[in-house]
């Protein structure tokens, strides 16, 4: 599938953001209007109280007109998909008034989109969703208009470097990729998993990880097999790995590529289970699609509307400039059970979907080697999603046959 990739910029860039993000790892401290972690310069209270304002004397909520850019195509079935499929729930909302623009590189391109989104359509939200955005594209737009608010889909915002008008929001996916882990390995006859990834980057590493750390809680026999593309979409690569992996034996295929298109397609065709990225691919494999990992970006864009509704924004310290959440905040979900799932693996995952949800499941509790021997994480050590030594994770974990130099 030939599309335009939302992760091209080097994401390791994107860790320097993120490893300030400590403090609000339970994001659903946002969505009650929590001020900013300690600003070290906050803006003037009264700079933007009245421009911000969103309801007149009268008491009538003022719309709100949001902007949302794609790096590829709107029915990808993946990371732009997802987005898309965002940006229709939150236009539901009456207040609301949405625009949208797909296909838009990560060049001077997108810069031209924001400032016909402002100028044009009266855009005062953008949400420019690809990585690649952010840096000139988003610092550059959100400098000439400082009364618009620019939301980036990563957590590369760095408070005292970056503008006051920009935030960054992420989620902890792999929560969702360690239930599924679960799922596939009780539903695996040979006891080997597939996983084709795009780079070896600490975010995908810690899919890979998660997804089989939850599959050996279940059989601690489990292996999960990586190939690495070497890029975000590259359709023949990733239908060369599905192959290779199908034809050693492998029985469950999942990914964290752009467009998992290629891989579901892959898995059904040959006649072996597959799990989901980002969106929800279970029609293109009606018999072996067994769930996935999705995101929830219909929840994630309403809680920014109704923030910005009642006159919170970035500007005035209403709004964090970095967020995350899990499955627990409404940032990711588990798609549907396939038919090829047991009652028995359902229960074992709904278990442990429970415990994410009241916030009592740890996934980096020691003891954990990689997969050289060498222990990462003690046996009494233990590491909670938003702890920043996740969010630099070069390793492996036992069970995983690949390396992250491949």
């Amino acid at each position: 599938m030939s599309i335009r990739r939302p992760f091209n910029l080097n994401r390791r860039q994107v860790i320097r953001g993120i490893l300030a993000t400590t403090a609000f790892g339970v994001s659903s401290r946002l969505w009650t209007g929590c001020t900013p972690n300690t600003p070290s310069n906050p803006t003037s209270p009264g700079s933007s109280s009245n421009s911000t304002s969103t309801s007149s004397s009268t008491g009538a909520v003022k719309q709100i007109t949001m902007g949302f850019i794609y790096v590829g195509p709107k029915d990808d079935y993946g990371y732009n998909q997802a987005h898309a499929q965002g940006k229709e729930g939150v236009a539901k909302l009456p207040w609301v008034k949405t625009v949208e623009q797909a296909n838009v590189p990560e060049t001077t391109e997108v810069q031209e989109a924001m400032r016909n989104m402002i100028e044009q359509d009266g855009c005062t939200v953008l949400f420019p969703t690809s990585f690649g955005y952010f840096d000139p594209h988003i610092l550059k737009l959100a400098q000439e208009y400082p009364e618009v608010q620019f939301f980036h889909c990563g957590g590369l915002y760095e408070e005292g470097k970056h503008p006051k008008n920009v935030g960054s929001y992420y989620g902890y996916i792999d929560e969702a990729q360690y239930i599924a882990g679960i799922v596939a390995a009780s539903t695996s006859k040979t006891g080997k998993l597939g996983f084709v990834a795009a780079k070896p980057i600490p975010q995908l590493i810690r899919n890979i990880n998660s997804f089989t750390l939850g599959a050996r809680s279940v059989n601690p026999k489990v292996t999960t097999q990586v190939i690495f593309t070497g890029d975000w979409s590259l359709p023949v690569k990733e239908a060369e790995a599905a192959n290779s992996m199908i034809d050693q034996g492998v029985d469950v295929l999942t990914c964290h590529v752009d467009s998992p298109k290629v891989v579901i397609e892959t898995a059904e065709k040959r006649g072996v289970f597959c799990s989901g990225y980002h969106a929800n691919q279970a029609n293109l494999a009606p018999k072996g699609y067994l769930t996935g990992a999705e995101w929830d970006w219909t929840n994630v864009y309403s809680k920014y509307a109704e923030m910005i509704r009642d006159g919170k924004t970035l500007m005035n310290g209403g709004i964090p400039h970095l967020v995350r959440g899990g499955l627990k905040d409404g940032f990711c979900k588990l798609s549907d059970y396939g038919q090829a799932v047991s009652e028995a693996a359902k229960k074992e995952a709904d278990a442990v979907k429970a415990k994410f949800m009241d916030g009592s499941m740890v996934i980096y509790k020691g003891e954990i080697k990689d997969n050289t021997g060498k222990t990462i994480i003690a046996s009494a050590k233990e590491y909670k999603q938003q702890d920043p030594e996740l969010e630099k994770m070069n390793w492996l974990v036992e069970g995983v046959i690949g390396s992250t130099s491949s």
